[in-house]
Order: C-alpha cells, then structure tokens, then sequence
C-alpha cells in the first residue's frame, strides 16, 4: 500500500458500479474513507440504500449522507418531471460525445456541488484526498467529468481553502478516468468489489415488494450492460433478480 494509515481521504459514493470501484481502489491505496453521499432531490433514490451497503463492505470508516435540493432547480431527468431517455444507440456506439450534445440526465453543477462538499468535509477532517469516479470514456457526455473540469476544480481548492494557503494541497484523485466500463469492472473484481450490491439505473420500477429493478434502457443500464459483456461476466445486480 505504500502509505501510512491515517491519511484520510473523502470518497464520493453514490451507490452505483463507478463509485463502489473508486472506493474499493482507495481503501487499496491506504486511505482512511469517508464516504461521502447525496439525497439531492433525485428520482434514483434507490442508490442510497446500494451506498449504504457499499460503504459498509468496503470498510469505509464512516457514511455521511448530505440532503441538498437540485429539484429546486430542475433541468434535468433526474432532478424535474422530464422522461428518461432510453435506447439511446449513440450511448454505447461511439465513445465521441459531440460536446453540444449533453443529455437531459446531465444535471447542472452536480459535480461542482459534490466536490465543494467534499472540499468542505476533508478541510474538517485535515484529509489529504478526494476521491470521484468520474469517467471520460464510457460515459454520457457530461461536461463535469472531463479531465480539464476536474484540474481546474483542485487549482480552485487550494485557492480557496485553508489547508491551501498554508501549503498542504489536496489532491482530487480520479483512479477511473480513463478506463473502460470493462476494466473498470475488471479492476473492481480484483478487488473484491460485490457489485450486486450496487445500482445504477436512472429510472427503476419499484415492484410489489418494494424492490427497485433496473429498467434495462436508460443510459446508466446500457452502459452498464456493455461493461460487463465486454469484461465477460454476468452482473450480479441483474442475474439476481
């Protein structure tokens, strides 16, 4: 592991396949994980229970669940009355997002949002990290996953923070930047990751019991589908059903 054990690092944890792997490689790095989770007001809700579940299997020293209302704003699938997208052929047949074609499930400043919670947590817990999983090449299109978007954001935090001034930088580690859907499952399973216990869909169907089921044909579930067809195993989540 290379590290002494009480650095501290705040992970990002939404409950879904990217997350539970960027938690896993963290608590492999030596870091003591925070998990750090959001009710923002989303129609997915069902990935606070998944979170809850993965922080407690991937040995998280705490999970913090933070409500904020992106509602109040709108402008997304996620957060406003606006359909899901479905069947989107372009999500998984090409790896080229046109930048000006940003999906509704984009939901604006997420990102920026979490991360500045995030900044705010491990200034409280002197943390030398932030761990975020997002992705620039099997994702939707989102502007706030790209590699110049999260530079700028930790320029940004060591200006404006306290730790910064006095010299000690905090690092924002994105460990799934450039892998696949595949590898990332593949580096997820080499870490012991159960990704039964994770949930991804944008848009599930609660049945009779009260169990969420994936819809199958949001952008979220297709990707997820190519990702483990193309690691070559079958996704616990869905083979459980």
């Amino acid at each position: 592991m290379g590290m002494e054990s009480s650095q501290h690092a705040v992970v990002l944890l939404s409950g879904g396949l990217d997350s539970a792997t960027t938690l896993a490689i963290a608590r492999d790095a030596g870091y003591v994980c925070h998990a750090l989770c959001f009710d923002y007001g989303q129609r997915h809700k069902h990935e606070l229970d998944a979170a809850k579940r993965v922080a407690a299997a991937l040995g998280a020293v705490e999970h913090r669940v933070t409500t904020i209302d992106l509602r109040a704003f709108g402008g997304s699938a996620l957060t406003a009355d606006i359909d899901v997208p479905k069947d989107r052929s372009d999500v998984t047949d090409s790896h080229d997002h046109d930048d000006a074609d940003i999906p509704i499930t984009y939901v604006p400043a997420r990102n920026t949002i979490f991360l500045s919670f995030a900044l705010a947590l491990a200034e409280v817990l002197e943390a030398d990290a932030i761990f975020i999983g997002v992705n620039a090449v099997d994702y939707s299109g989102y502007p706030d996953c790209r590699p110049a978007y999260i530079e700028a954001f930790q320029n940004m935090a060591n200006l404006a923070t306290r730790r910064g001034v006095h010299g000690n930088a905090l690092t924002i580690h994105t460990p799934l930047i450039d892998l696949t859907k595949a590898q990332i499952i593949g580096r997820g399973i080499d870490l012991g990751v159960d990704y039964g216990l994770t949930r991804s869909c944008y848009d599930p169907a609660v049945d009779d019991r009260g169990v969420a089921r994936p819809c199958g044909h949001c952008d979220s579930c297709l990707l997820r589908a190519q990702g483990f067809r193309q690691a070559g195993v079958a996704d616990p989540a869905v083979s459980a059903e």
